[in-house]
């Protein structure tokens, strides 16, 4: 055994260094050769290209592939990022939308109110409607107006159609609506053409009830439901409605208040009524009225009665 491997290291040694220096003779030679500028070189080094490019593109294929599976991969990294940002686009794009929508009915709504034709003497509050308060026993919404607005209790509300309540209760910076579909409430009205006066009456349905009424011979489906202001409360002239006949037969006013989407509501400053402490003061009571003002025959003078006893 000792004298193999005595062999092998007297063989192998030559061997190892035979072709270290070819190795290194084919590589300076290589070198030379790639450097030496020279047509007829060149040609050589295009033939030897052409000779080991073609068989080597199998060998480059699976790189090749995995260079484009990166690439693909990337792009599609790309893609999926472009469509995340596309989707949180298209979600603000959206939100923006219903925005817009519900702008454009608020300034629909707010241009409503500014083409209803008021009496001068009239001012108004604008306010929002902030919640609703209606029930079964009670019809009735919250505004975002109170006393600081200079609210007080008893002015009348309307949209920007017709009536629709009047305020029935105030906090600082809220004031609730009394609607006139509430069972409480009672509004003296009058019913155009025929001049009737009534007082509509609220059952807490869509329709309030139309009582008291003088002659309802002379009244009609579709005539046109005012205030009369009468009472002090409500502003006359005030578009309340038309006059329907309901399914029980009953007469009512079909209110011309959209009372499906009460957003803005505008609160009537109206004049404050002369409050009557004193009904004897009613009666003019002159005393003495001069000559000179007294217009009209006038009576007589009675003849003093003397009584001598």
């Amino acid at each position: 055994m000792a004298r193999d491997n005595n062999r092998d290291e007297t063989y192998g040694k030559p061997l190892r260094r035979l072709l270290v220096t070819l190795l290194v003779v084919v590589l300076a030679a290589t070198f030379l050769v790639w450097r030496i500028d020279s047509p007829r070189v060149e040609r050589m080094r295009l033939a030897i290209v052409d000779r080991i490019l073609p068989p080597m593109e199998w060998v480059m294929a699976p790189v090749t592939g995995l260079a484009t599976l990166v690439t693909n991969f990337q792009s599609y990294q790309r893609l999926a990022e472009q469509n995340a940002d596309l989707r949180r686009e298209l979600q603000q794009m959206k939100a923006w939308r219903e925005a817009a929508l519900q702008l454009e009915q608020e300034n629909a709504k707010l241009l409503d109110l500014n083409n209803v034709e008021l009496d001068p003497k009239l001012t108004y509050i604008t306010g929002i409607v902030q919640a609703d308060s209606g029930s079964p026993f009670r019809q009735s919404v919250l505004l975002n107006v109170g006393q600081r607005d200079g609210v007080i209790d008893g002015w009348a509300v309307m949209d920007g159609i017709g009536l629709v309540g009047r305020i029935s209760g105030i906090g600082r910076n809220t004031s609730r609506v009394l609607l006139l579909t509430d069972t409480s409430s009672n509004v003296p009205i009058i019913i155009q053409p025929s001049g009737q006066r009534a007082v509509l009456k609220g059952d807490n349905s869509r329709n309030p009830l139309i009582e008291f009424l003088e002659d309802p011979d002379l009244v009609r489906p579709g005539d046109r439901v005012i205030s009369t202001g009468d009472g002090g409360v409500f502003p006359s002239d005030i578009l309340v409605g038309q006059v329907a006949l309901g399914s029980d037969r009953r007469l009512r006013v079909r209110l011309s208040a959209d009372y499906e989407r009460l957003e803005f509501l505008r609160v009537l400053r109206s004049q404050p009524h002369e409050i009557i402490s004193d009904q004897g003061g009613l009666l003019v009571t002159d005393p003495i009225i001069e000559e000179s003002e007294f217009i009209g025959p006038r009576m007589p003078a009675q003849p003093a009665v003397r009584n001598d006893g």
